[in-house]
């Protein structure tokens, strides 16, 4: 897997590269206690949506891509312990900007979709400033 882009990322936060090809990723995430915010279990979204962008820059796969905009829905909870995978594609692609799906998957069961508004930037976003 030759990943190109966010080469410090917390794995354990974020979820690990299962699968990177051209304008598509797979990564997995085991979620944990110190993601719950109840004696439920429930994981905070915070974590499923991270998982999803990490996805997303993955499939986009450039040093200097970032987020510009994103529109999500949360379909299940997620629990803590529970393992869940977010694939996602490339769908649009056009000068700087791409457009990436992602779904987020527990087994069988979608817990997340979302569309990610991606874009490549000439340089490094704090380099430009």
């Amino acid at each position: 897997m030759d990943i190109r882009t966010h080469l410090r990322i917390d794995y354990r936060l974020c979820g690990r590269p299962k699968a990177v090809h051209k304008d598509y990723s797979q990564v997995e995430m085991d979620t944990t206690s110190e993601m719950k915010v109840d004696g439920h279990g429930l994981v905070h979204g915070g974590f499923i949506f991270g998982l999803a962008d990490h996805a997303a820059m993955i499939a986009v796969n450039h040093p200097n891509v970032v987020l510009g905009a994103a529109q999500v829905k949360f379909l299940k909870p997620v629990k803590a312990g529970e393992t869940v995978l977010a694939t996602a594609r490339v769908t649009e692609t056009g000068g700087k900007k791409r457009v990436v799906a992602v779904e987020v998957n527990r087994g069988d069961d979608t817990v997340f979709e979302g569309t990610f508004t991606c874009f490549v930037l000439p340089a490094h976003v704090l380099e430009t400033r």
